[in-house]
């Protein structure tokens, strides 16, 4: 069994191309295999890294292949092989579904635990739940019956899907339900790649050792998978998945499947929703933290705290109807958790950027040692004035009072240059702070110093800054 995670598909070689297959005599790489009884894939695999593509409307697609264990081995449990079929069928946008000879009953009830997972989807959402589905029968020994390809194997699958008069309710419920879970479901019949390829322990791939029936009917099958016509975006809940939200399904799926027991179809749609809304919002919070970096962004210039609220509101109310906007599993209350959660997260990322964009405020950078200077020059004409009224005990404290000043100012600049002994720095800045803050509270005049100079700017100036 294989599995592809698609969020696009390669484009096949043009007309005149090279032939894809590559040297006669090269030994096959990719994955990897080896011929024998023994298994070799253990678990799924994914490729090491993601194809980027564009396709002919200009857009950017990430194709993502995937090659899964087969199931029912010798080594795994049953829990094993229905682990790594429903995440791979979850995960997949097309799913090829490789057997042995021919569509036996036991490979269609293999897909029972998942048609029931996809009953209960279509109850909730109305839409398939899986896109494509491509049984892949390799070494089909009756090409007289049924013709190799989708031309025989299509006929040979709805005749294995038909539900007929007489058949027990069992096996009709199955074949109703992998109809209406799979938006697509397609068969391809494989020949025999030959007694060489079988038998022979040396072989390693190179096609000169392989039949031709065999590379015919490749050449056929991989452009149903990976041409630009046959393009198959991975899609859930009738919405288009990106790289960032497939990583929340990841996380989801994987967390129901670590326990010793298989979750329930329920517990699989719960995950399913629940990787949904946990992709909504991530989506939002990304559009949120870009609308926000063209105004507080790293290259642009300090802005007053009321602009920068007004700023966070206007973004915070766009990224909020986005988040409304998308489509969702689940039911309003369920939904309004991860509403909730979006709220908190943006408030958050809002107190991150106010303090990145308060770092950019050359008044308050040097707030800490002008506050210590100003104390220092106090001191010491106040020690002065002190000294000549012979009041030596009050002078002795405020010269005690600007020596400290001066020594903090000496170890706050010594943090600064060196980004040693920061807990020290940030104990001196939290005190200036302090001060400072008194001051401004008696003193109004001193905060606009500080925060006037951008707090004027108009929404259309920070459009220009853009």
């Amino acid at each position: 069994m294989s599995g592809f995670v698609w969020l696009g598909v390669p484009d096949s070689p043009p007309p005149g191309a090279s032939d894809w297959l590559g040297n006669e005599c090269a030994p096959l790489e990719g994955f990897p295999w080896r011929g024998g009884a023994e298994r070799n894939t253990t678990g799924m695999l994914m490729w090491s890294e993601p194809f980027t593509l564009e396709m002919e409307n200009g857009e950017q697609v990430v194709v993502l292949l995937m090659d899964t264990q087969g199931a029912f081995d010798s080594e795994s449990t049953v829990k094993d092989c229905a682990t790594v079929f429903a995440l791979s069928t979850m995960l997949s946008s097309v799913q090829v579904f490789n057997i042995t000879s021919n569509i036996q009953e036991d490979d269609l009830q293999h897909l029972q635990l998942f048609t029931e997972y996809g009953r209960l989807a279509l109850e909730d959402s109305g839409t398939k739940p899986f896109q494509v589905l491509y049984f892949l029968v390799r070494d089909w020994c009756y090409p007289y019956q049924y013709a190799y390809g989708t031309a025989g194997g299509d006929v040979l699958l709805d005749k294995r899907l038909q539900v007929k008069e007489g058949q027990h309710e069992e096996l009709q419920q199955l074949r109703i339900h992998v109809r209406s879970c799979f938006e697509q479901i397609r068969c391809f019949l494989m020949p025999h790649p030959g007694l060489k390829v079988a038998t022979s322990p040396h072989f390693d791939g190179r096609l000169s050792d392989i039949e031709p029936d065999f590379k015919t009917q490749l050449r056929l099958l991989v452009p149903l998978l990976l041409s630009p016509a046959h393009l198959v975006v991975k899609e859930i809940n009738g919405s288009k998945i990106t790289g960032r939200m497939l990583v929340e399904y990841f996380k989801s799926y994987i967390k129901i499947y670590q326990g010793d027991e298989l979750p329930e179809p329920k517990s699989m749609l719960r995950a399913t929703a629940e990787a949904n809304n946990l992709a909504a919002v991530a989506g939002a919070k990304h559009a949120y933290v870009k609308e926000m970096e063209q105004i507080v962004g790293g290259d642009k210039p300090y802005i007053g705290p009321e602009l920068f609220r007004r700023e966070h509101e206007r973004c915070k109310t766009y990224v909020l109807r986005l988040f409304a906007s998308t489509r969702k599993m689940g039911s309003s209350a369920f939904c309004q958790i991860y509403l909730e959660r979006l709220n908190g997260e943006i408030e958050e990322l809002a107190e991150s950027l106010s303090k990145h964009n308060d770092s950019k405020n050359i008044f308050a950078a040097a707030r800490t040692p002008a506050v210590l200077f100003v104390i220092m020059t106090i001191c010491y004409v106040v020690s002065g004035v002190f000294g000549v009224a012979g009041i030596e005990t009050a002078s002795n404290f405020i010269s005690l009072v600007m020596c400290t000043a001066l020594a903090a100012l000496f170890m706050w600049g010594y943090v600064r240059y060196s980004g040693n002994y920061r807990e020290i720095g940030m104990q001196i800045d939290s005190v200036t702070d302090v001060i400072w803050e008194t001051v401004g509270a008696l003193n109004p005049v001193c905060m606009k110093l500080v925060n006037g100079p951008a707090v004027g700017q108009t929404h259309d100036e920070i459009k220009k800054m853009k």
